[in-house]
């Protein structure tokens, strides 16, 4: 009787201690299958991360290409004219304004160059007779005429370097520059003459 109740005992032993495993095992699936998800998030999150990274990058470089399609073509160095004259290649000049960015005596300027319609070459400062000061008097493209920046007044490219006087391009008449087969050269002495009223130009705004 006692060796029976022994063998029970065992017996019961046996099948708790098997239960014990088999629950045992039932907890590591539980924890295996808790762990796989949790890695498949974790997985998801950083699919999503990545692909809106992407998106950003091929945005940005996107409309780092597209840019202003009206702003001209503007160099992209300024030169620094250390008592030289600004030379600007005749053969560089379209429909489409042309932009020279340059430094003297500390102080940028820039000059603007576009073919008129009956085929001449117009030349400015690039930035308004009235608006100068308020650092927005500059002029971009938009399509077949300049606008001011300050104001929004619209020139079209036969009105530079004819009109004078209130709001347009500071013209740069034909006795300030000289013009042969191949170049316009604008003298350093007559660009220190403008540099008053580049000043505060593009910068306070």
């Amino acid at each position: 009787m006692n060796n029976k109740e022994l063998r029970i005992n065992g017996e019961c032993k046996l099948i708790v201690k098997n239960n014990q495993q088999m629950v045992n095992r039932e907890e590591l699936k539980m924890g295996n299958h808790k762990n796989k998800k949790s890695n498949s998030s974790k997985s998801m999150v950083y699919v999503v991360i990545g692909a809106a990274l992407v998106a950003v990058i091929a945005g940005s470089l996107f409309f780092k290409k597209e840019g202003n399609k009206n702003e001209g073509k503007a160099k992209e160095n300024v030169v620094v004219l250390e008592g030289k004259d600004l030379v600007i290649p005749i053969n560089e000049i379209t429909n489409e304004a042309s932009y020279y960015p340059v430094e003297v005596d500390g102080v940028g300027l820039e000059v603007l160059a576009i073919k008129a319609t009956d085929g001449t070459i117009r030349t400015a400062f690039n930035t308004c007779q009235i608006c100068y000061s308020s650092g927005r008097g500059y002029y971009e493209q938009d399509g077949d005429v300049l606008v001011c920046q300050n104001c929004k007044n619209r020139f079209s490219p036969d009105e530079v370097e004819v009109t004078r006087g209130g709001c347009n391009p500071v013209p740069i008449f034909s006795e300030d520059k000289t013009v042969d087969d191949t170049n316009i050269t604008i003298s350093n002495a007559f660009l220190k003459e403008a540099t008053g009223i580049f000043e505060n130009w593009k910068e306070a705004y």
